[in-house]
């Protein structure tokens, strides 16, 4: 026996459905769902625009920090005595013939960092070395009447070690950090590695008395110390000077050994 026609729940087979009524429980329904959709559409292009906007503010920020914290080389005159050392501090990486930034706190840092690693790679490894790091401008490069003030000297070397940036001889100033006085402008630091031989150093007595004013020529010439072996420099001003710092109450970035007056 053929088959009947295939019941659909349509009057025709190919009667398009009628739309729900309006007041029907599944029309309300129909219309509560687009309307949550619509909703959380503009709720999720709300957080998407959110996440975009502080992403690009968060960029600018570091593309800002970055450019403020520039590295600047020092000019050429003082650049001539920058000859195969190297000097790293903390977060700054090898300083040596350039300015501290002033970014980051750095001009700051540097005051309370300790002894940066000082390292020469072409150091004779059998050889021992005197390292000399001293201030020719104190209190200031226009008036440096406390010239050399002596910030580390260190005997006996081995050149083994200092190859490595390892300073492990005998002090005879221990490490002093950089601490230029306010309103003095930039002073340079400056590292000189010596070829010390078989000689015994020794600071006299009216030199251990003070750091400043240290006849830094004389001593050269008392152990027969000629031309350094290496040397480099930077340069850095008082915290207080920067344009991009604001100094916290109860600092003192004064020398703690000031000058005396001739």
């Amino acid at each position: 026996m053929p088959k009947g026609p295939e019941v659909t729940g349509r009057a025709y087979p190919n009667e398009k459905p009628q739309p729900l009524p309006r007041d029907s429980p599944d029309s309300e329904r129909h219309e509560r769902d687009k309307t949550d959709k619509v909703r959380m559409g503009w709720t999720m292009r709300l957080a998407m625009a959110a996440l975009i906007l502080s992403l690009t503010m968060l960029v600018t920020t570091d593309e800002e920090e970055s450019d403020r914290c520039v590295y600047e080389a020092l000019p050429d005159t003082d650049a001539v005595i920058c000859k195969g050392l190297e000097v790293f501090y903390p977060e700054l990486g090898n300083i040596g013939c350039m300015f501290v930034p002033d970014c980051s706190n750095y001009r700051l840092k540097i005051t309370h960092w300790p002894a940066p690693t000082v390292k020469f790679p072409r150091a004779l490894e059998d050889a021992t070395y005197i390292l000399v790091m001293v201030d020719p401008d104190a209190p200031s490069r226009s008036n440096p009447q406390a010239q050399f003030w002596r910030h580390w000297l260190v005997t006996d070397i081995k050149g083994i070690d200092l190859k490595k940036g390892k300073i492990l001889g005998r002090e005879l100033s221990a490490y002093q950090p950089p601490k230029p006085p306010s309103q003095t402008g930039f002073h340079r630091y400056q590292f000189f590695v010596y070829l010390q031989g078989g000689k015994s150093i020794s600071l006299l007595p009216e030199e251990n008395r003070t750091r400043a004013s240290w006849k830094m020529d004389r001593f050269l010439n008392r152990y027969d110390l000629n031309e350094p072996e290496a040397s480099t420099q930077f340069m850095t001003e008082n915290y207080q000077d920067s344009p991009n710092f604001q100094a916290p109450e109860g600092r003192s970035s004064e020398l703690k050994e000031r000058p005396k007056q001739k």
